[in-house]
């Protein structure tokens, strides 16, 4: 792979300027969104076609516990890593000249790991393109800017802005209130530039810190790879300035919540037309199929979307994020909008994923609803009209409810991988064990001298 800089997008060759790379780190998203791999001197890299990770990175929960594999015992055997040199893209925050180069996960024959997120986003593709369609989504990222938070038990507390105040809640879309920690939204840009990452626009949310960034619609992996590499590039840009970025769904008590919008239309692969209007402009039977399988589907696959138990703090009332399944054009109390659009770029979104969910299986899970209500010609229910917030909750309230849900549904573990849900929940379920085993201070504030 002497001449590999060769394959690499124009945004790292124009990074590399013609200098000599110093490392190359080789990464895999795992099942939480972190970043596993090594990093390696470039010229080592320049060496080799393959590298090998133990399949235990996908059994490791966010706790840095390892779950067991179902089925199997535990002999941590190697996966085979080959380098997508499409995805190569710039590490700007680091001191020497370094690349990025996500790879491809698969076992010691060339089959795709089943388990890996991004295979499963592929798989979810692969079942688009046998009914000759192509999903195009676009993600809006939310998050929040806080200050450093270097003890567990404290709470956290938003950053302090310019003016020598802590950044204040209640400004969405205030221009002030995004100058107010201007200098690391500019480190945000001058990293997304750097990596060839392209930003739709930036605004103010209604948290107090609380930023938006809106990606322009694509390819579906393409965009995941990018929500992936925007974690990380975020969280270099904010400790650049002394300041923590999260993605908790729910990490300042009393604020809004971080959800990761997914915006969803669907096009013939042969002539690009979308697939949810007519000739006419009007919006067609796989339209309405779509929201019908979001409808029936997304409570089975909730534990992916909400994978952690502070995600289902998200979900309350007129903190702008849905608590049903209702859908609406132009309605943002429900969980399944219609944004105001052309015909041509007639699309659904999604508002139940959370920010903290892996970009790949969120994106894979929302698809693979609206997959199986157009393959089994699925209905929706009425649109709602009204403030949904008023209608009967009907997402689960612990990750162990969604988690049962997620068990339970065949169409959902076929589309999916059933090898993959098995490892998911087996990880997802001894996290959430874990979490039982701690004494809140809500606890020991109201029980422990008044039961």
């Amino acid at each position: 792979m002497s001449d590999w800089t060769q394959l690499i997008p124009e945004a790292a060759r124009d990074y590399i300027a013609g200098r000599k790379p110093d490392e190359v780190e080789c990464i895999v998203p795992d099942l939480a969104g972190v970043a596993r791999g090594k990093a390696m001197p470039a010229s080592k890299f320049a060496k080799q076609d393959k590298f090998y990770l133990p399949d235990s990175i996908f059994l490791q929960t966010i706790t840095g516990d390892w779950a067991e594999r179902p089925g199997s015992s535990f002999t941590e055997p190697d996966l085979v890593l080959r380098p997508d040199f499409s995805t190569a893209s710039a590490a700007p925050w680091t001191a020497d000249v370094t690349l990025q180069v996500i790879h491809d996960v698969m076992d010691q024959e060339g089959n795709p790991v089943q388990v890996a997120p991004r295979n499963v986003l592929k798989r979810i593709m692969d079942l688009y393109q046998a009914e000759g369609w192509k999903p195009v989504i676009a993600p809006e990222m939310e998050f929040y800017l806080v200050a450093p938070n270097t003890d567990p038990a404290n709470p956290i507390m938003p950053p302090m802005g310019r003016t020598g105040r802590p950044a204040a809640g209640k400004q969405a879309y205030s221009m002030s209130a995004v100058d107010e920690y201007g200098p690391v939204i500019d480190d945000i840009y001058d990293f997304a530039e750097a990596q060839g990452l392209e930003i739709d626009g930036i605004l103010q949310e209604g948290g107090a810190g609380q930023i938006e960034i809106n990606l322009n619609h694509g390819d579906p992996v393409s965009l995941a790879d990018e929500v992936f590499y925007f974690k990380r590039l975020i969280r270099e840009a904010a400790l650049r300035h002394k300041t923590f970025a999260t993605f908790m769904a729910k990490p300042i008590e009393g604020e809004p919540g971080s959800a990761m919008h997914i915006h969803h239309s669907v096009v013939d692969a042969s002539t690009g037309a979308n697939i949810f209007s007519d000739g006419e402009g009007n919006s067609t039977a796989l339209f309405h199929h779509f929201i019908g399988g979001m409808q029936k589907y997304l409570p089975a696959v909730i534990a992916i979307l909400a994978p952690y138990v502070n995600s289902y703090r998200r979900y309350v009332p007129d903190f702008a994020a849905p608590i049903n399944l209702e859908w609406g054009r132009d309605n943002r109390t429900t969980g399944i909008r219609v944004p105001v659009s052309s015909p041509a770029s007639r699309r659904v979104e999604n508002r139940l994923a959370g920010m903290d969910c892996n970009p790949y299986l969120g994106i894979a899970a929302s698809l693979a609803c609206g997959y199986l209500g157009m393959m089994e010609k699925l209905e929706p229910r009425p649109e709602y009209k009204g403030d949904a917030y008023l209608a009967e909750d009907e997402l689960p309230f612990t990750l162990g409810d969604a988690l049962d849900l997620l068990e339970e549904c065949q169409p959902i573990r076929e589309v999916l991988g059933t090898e993959f849900c098995a490892v998911y929940e087996s990880v997802k379920r001894m996290e959430y064990k874990e979490f039982l085993q701690v004494i809140s201070p809500w606890e020991r504030q109201h029980l422990l001298l008044n039961v």
